[in-house]
């Protein structure tokens, strides 16, 4: 998904395989994802990991946390992370926070000793008794930088909710439907998906796009990211 257009792929698996045939070989802009070890084997210029899937982490290993240590370290990281998104809702201008708005540069100067602190944090709990707690602590140390790319690079967002709220689309589709059968339903499905939601995202009207795929073929016609452009934003 990207800011003016999402694209669906049904597969049987999230392998390495499947994003090389959906994205290409290399991501040249900023790749938004969880921590699924897919997504590291490919090679991006930049990535985003998302907050709300390490939140998510972090709050299940706190209700099984067994140890003081456990416990504390997972009380420590969110008490971070509620300090990053207060700079970040203040950067956003959002109306709830406390704070005056803050500019680019200020949001790089509040949020950089902040991610020194994940960083300690987690390399002080690498060699942690209980296995949730090492893991996220290794993905707090080894993967610090890629936690904070929203907060340099404009456009980017701290989590991927967005691509989340375009897939439960399709899942709601999949429950209410017993999904597909055949490879042909899957490209059929695939592609109405994806012009509805970009279509959703632009603003654009749903039966244009559709209506001049059934012209072109009676099946409908592959979707290229050009076809995906409202003819206002084309250049």
């Amino acid at each position: 998904m990207a800011q003016t257009f999402v694209v669906y792929r049904i597969a049987g698996s999230r392998g390495a395989d499947v994003l090389q045939a959906l994205v290409g070989a290399t991501v040249a802009g900023v790749l938004g994802s969880d921590r699924l070890p897919t997504y590291f084997k490919h090679g991006v210029g930049q990535r985003q990991l998302c907050w709300a899937h390490l939140t998510r982490n972090i709050l299940s290993a706190l209700d099984v946390a067994t140890t003081p240590s456990a416990r504390r370290f997972c009380r420590d990281v969110l008490v971070l992370q509620r300090r990053l998104f207060r700079v970040w809702h203040r950067f956003r201008g959002d109306p709830t926070a406390r704070g005056a708005p803050l500019a680019r540069a200020a949001l790089i100067a509040q949020a950089l000793p902040i991610e020194k602190a994940f960083f300690r944090l987690g390399e002080r709990s690498l060699d942690a008794t209980q296995a949730d707690v090492r893991n996220l602590a290794r993905a707090l140390f080894v993967h610090y930088a890629h936690l904070f790319t929203f907060v340099t690079h404009e456009g980017v967002e701290p989590t991927n909710n967005a691509a989340e709220r375009a897939l439960r689309t399709a899942v709601q589709w999949r429950n209410t439907s017993f999904g597909t059968r055949s490879d042909t339903g899957e490209r059929e499905v695939e592609r109405l998906l994806t012009i509805t939601q970009t279509c959703r995202l632009q603003d654009c009207s749903t039966l244009a796009p559709s209506s001049i795929s059934r012209r072109r073929s009676p099946r409908i016609a592959a979707v290229t990211v050009a076809s995906l452009l409202c003819r206002s934003q084309t250049p």
